[in-house]
């Protein structure tokens, strides 16, 4: 399903379109290399296909984690001046297209451009798609060096498992483990990866409802 059926079917207001600078961006089924002042044309391209179909762009600029530095030695960190001249661009563009820009654990540098450094996932945007109230309960500062202000954070998926190989992506550290790994794939089985196997420990994932359920009014 592509992203215009998916909100076709859902609604805009839980999508978003995500691409990562300096690096490579990701938008549905597209990827591109996308380099200061030489592609930014591209990103503008895409905008205009999500048009109405999505009011938020999440961006984040390369972080060199060790894996990185190793699988793609080549990149380099963004500069404080680049990310602003990189993200001035794409918050014009996005909201030429009724987009916010939403840069995702890059601080507020941006904040004065027009972007949203809120959160990407904050509890405004589970309200705002879910037409409800929520009480969450504080915790502690989460992902990303406290950097995150995203309301829940919990990984999936495992490591050394995804076969699109993006050079800057810190979930692999061994291509040669990575083909093995997918060979014990087995779509019938509810495991990512092979089979159950003994000494394997399954934890529950909590759920919880936090919508509020008070009646309130507005009187202001």
């Amino acid at each position: 399903m592509d992203i215009t059926s998916l909100v076709e079917t859902i609604g805009n207001n839980i999508v978003q379109f995500q691409p990562t600078i300096q690096g490579v961006v990701s938008a549905v089924l597209t990827t591109l290399f996308l380099r200061k002042n030489t592609n930014i044309s591209e990103f503008e391209k895409m905008a205009a296909v999500l048009h109405g179909y999505t009011e938020t762009c999440v961006i984040s600029f390369i972080d060199i984690y060790k894996k990185v530095e190793r699988n793609f030695p080549e990149a380099k960190a963004v500069s404080r001046r680049d990310r602003i001249t990189i993200g001035k661009a794409l918050i014009e563009i996005a909201a030429k297209y009724g987009m916010t820009v939403r840069p995702c654990a890059e601080g507020n540098d941006l904040a004065a451009y027009g972007a949203d450094c809120s959160g990407c996932m904050t509890v405004a945007t589970f309200e705002k798609a879910l037409h409800n109230r929520l009480e969450i309960p504080k915790r502690k500062i989460n992902q990303r060096n406290g950097a995150c202000a995203c309301v829940l954070g919990v990984d999936i998926g495992a490591y050394d498992t995804c076969g699109h190989l993006c050079k800057y992506c810190y979930a692999n550290a061994d291509v040669n483990l990575v083909k093995e790994n997918r060979k014990k794939h087995n779509p019938k089985s509810p495991f990512l990866i092979g089979e159950s196997m003994s000494g394997d420990v399954i934890h529950e994932a909590e759920q919880k409802n936090w919508i509020d359920r008070q009646l309130r009014f507005d009187f202001f």
